[in-house]
């Protein structure tokens, strides 16, 4: 699908209240939004910011650009930002110094303020059938993350690609899923490659509105339907989506690649369209995108990638008035630009019922100069502390203390110096700073969280220099 490409104490509050609504508790699959700008009649982005971060429980945010305006609005939110390079830059990203010039203009001013997650090298490039893109594609990529690195921006910052369903050569049924000829072994065994040794996701566009028909619509809107069998392996796939993303794990395993986790990079269904347009209406897009979030973060999977969530990111934030095209390429939104809600699908905080949850992957970093945020981890009155689980990663560890220290609550006392830096193990200071955000929050059990790498508990007595 085409696409564009001194502190208040308010100020401090909004810095924690992401905190409150970053994950759904529970849930590792998260939900984020595609905020495109195709349009003359739209909300300045520092009110955009604001609405998401206060007023929903979106944590994610996919730009198609790297506007610095866009950029500085998300600052200090704790929201993820997804980047975009357009397409037309690929080919100058194939030079290691436009690579370079490309991080030090659009990402380095804006970290770690802003919570930039990810850099996409275009979209739905390979269905572009442009030649010169498609072989500096991963080149550009390349050429991102040796940028990144050379900051030491590559943990926090990611490079992937988005690509359409239009890169697989056969799709039904979904065990018979393969890549184009030509591009399989030629174009994306190499960038497999890349995302594997990178850490970074497979990113792909499903959209079952393009490939569902008046007989399939049920299949397609996740309503009670017979289902499709999958005669190879005897599976029933009861709605489209998990057809498609079966179809590309199926592509993935034949070429070696089945390990990859798969993000949705884009999906969703429209509200308006032309006359005659069968499941083009308010009601089915409420069910595709309502249902959409459930099924994502239900954990249940699909039927070859069982027990999975998948970050997902719908289409879009906003009716957008000026793209082109059919009637239904303007109504994708699930916001008029007033912010009046097309329908509702359980994503404004008032409206959902859910627990809001712990912290995130990665968080923001401090912000130009923000006020110390004093906590007493020890106070005798509590009796109650978070300390980091029994065998958790050091590495999960180390983020936590990146991502409370970011926020600035107090973390001077485990600096090279103060009072508790020894003993200087990740062990420790992660004790002390998980302790510190879960007393500086309230001490509700979903401030000790921190993705399941943390308990409660209440001992008697509490040493933060020597815990261990």
């Amino acid at each position: 699908m085409e696409k564009e490409n001194g502190v208040s104490t308010s100020a401090v509050a909004i810095v924690l209240l992401a905190f409150v609504i970053t994950f759904f508790r529970g849930v590792q699959g998260t939900i984020g939004v595609n905020y495109g700008t195709v349009a003359n009649d739209l909300p300045p982005a520092e009110e955009v910011a604001h609405f998401l971060l206060q007023k929903t429980v979106i944590n994610r945010v996919r730009l198609f650009d790297a506007n610095p305006s866009t950029l500085r609005a998300f600052a200090h939110t704790g929201i993820e930002v997804t980047i975009t390079v357009p397409n037309e830059q690929i080919p100058d990203l194939a030079k290691l110094s436009f690579a370079q010039q490309w991080i030090s203009t659009h990402v380095l001013p804006y970290t770690p303020a802003t919570n930039i997650v990810r850099i996409l090298v275009g979209n739905e490039v390979l269905s572009t059938g442009n030649r010169l893109l498609i072989v500096s594609l991963l080149p550009a990529m390349r050429n991102l993350h040796t940028a990144l690195l050379g900051m030491s921006l590559d943990r926090r910052i990611k490079v992937s690609t988005p690509h359409s369903l239009g890169i697989l050569s056969s799709s039904s049924p979904p065990s018979t899923g393969k890549f184009r000829k030509g591009y399989d072994t030629v174009v994306l065994k190499p960038l497999l490659s890349f995302l594997r040794a990178t850490s970074s996701p497979f990113m792909i566009n499903p959209y079952p509105f393009f490939g569902c028909s008046a007989d399939t619509l049920d299949y397609a809107l996740f309503r009670p339907n017979a289902g499709v069998l999958d005669d190879n392996t005897q599976l029933r796939y009861t709605n489209m989506l998990d057809g498609q993303l079966d179809a590309i794990f199926s592509a993935l395993k034949l070429l070696g690649f089945s390990d990859l986790a798969i993000v949705i990079a884009e999906t969703g269904w429209p509200s308006k369209g032309d006359e005659g347009q069968v499941g083009v209406d308010v009601e089915s897009a409420a069910q595709y995108n309502g249902k959409l979030i459930q099924h994502v973060t239900s954990g249940l999977g699909t039927p070859l990638m069982p027990n999975r969530t998948f970050e997902t990111y719908i289409f879009a934030l906003f009716n957008e008035n000026l793209k082109p095209g059919p009637t239904s390429e303007r109504n994708f939104g699930l916001f008029q630009p007033d912010w009046t809600p097309v329908y509702e699908i359980g994503i404004l905080r008032h409206k959902t019922k859910r627990s809001f949850p712990t912290n995130p992957r990665s968080g923001p970093g401090p912000g130009p100069s923000p006020a110390i945020i004093p906590v007493n981890p020890t106070t005798p009155k509590t009796k109650q502390w978070c300390l980091p689980r029994s065998g958790a990663d050091p590495e999960d560890l180390q983020n936590n203390i990146d991502y409370v220290c970011g926020l600035r609550i107090d973390c001077r006392p485990i600096q090279a110096g103060g009072p508790c830096f020894l003993p200087n193990t990740v062990q420790a200071h992660a004790s002390y700073a998980m302790n510190a955000y879960y007393q500086a929050m309230g001490r509700n059990p979903y401030n000790c969280d921190f993705r399941e790498t943390a308990t409660i508990t209440s001992k008697s007595k509490y040493d933060f220099r020597h815990h261990s």
